[in-house]
């Protein structure tokens, strides 16, 4: 990849993940979360944690993962990475904030998205989270269940096109 291509990939993964965000929140209001923060309007890349909220009196620190439903082999993207220090940054965001660590996982294709949400500790101590247990019902929850979006997808799918 040259310098163009690297700066249009790193733009296409952002804005996935700034999307993937929006519907969180969306997520968070429809489920009835109230007091809903985007951390990163505060502190960009604020380690672990995306959006702080709040329900029935519990304060939630939530890490979005916004991927696609496919990889770039065409073949299902069953594991989101967290990344490689997420408890560490989870603990410390959970001092902060007051509250306890989750995880939202946000599954988009061409016409349609998914909503996962869990607790960290759901995953026992996994870097990533299984996208297939998730949607078996064996890890966290389903909010959202092959939901329609109406938006161009185009820009955000993996293809051999957008890595040219």
């Amino acid at each position: 990849m040259n310098t163009s291509e690297n700066i249009k990939e790193a733009s296409r993964k952002k804005s996935l993940g700034e999307l993937g965000e929006l519907f969180a929140i969306k997520t968070l209001v429809d489920n009835c979360f109230d007091k809903i923060r985007n951390l990163n309007d505060v502190h960009m890349n604020e380690p672990f944690a995306d959006i702080l909220c709040e329900k029935d009196n519990q304060k939630y620190i939530i890490s979005v993962k916004a991927r696609n439903m496919y990889q770039l082999n065409g073949k299902l993207n069953t594991r989101y990475n967290i990344g490689s220090n997420a408890y560490e940054n989870a603990t410390k965001a959970e001092l902060k904030y007051k509250g306890k660590a989750y995880w939202m996982a946000i599954q988009f294709d061409l016409h349609n998205y998914s909503v996962y949400f869990g607790s960290l500790s759901s995953l026992n101590g996994s870097k990533a989270i299984p996208i297939d247990k998730c949607e078996a019902g064996e890890v966290g929850i389903i909010l959202v269940n092959k939901k329609r979006h109406y938006f161009d997808f185009d820009f955000y799918k993996n293809t051999k096109s957008n890595s040219k």
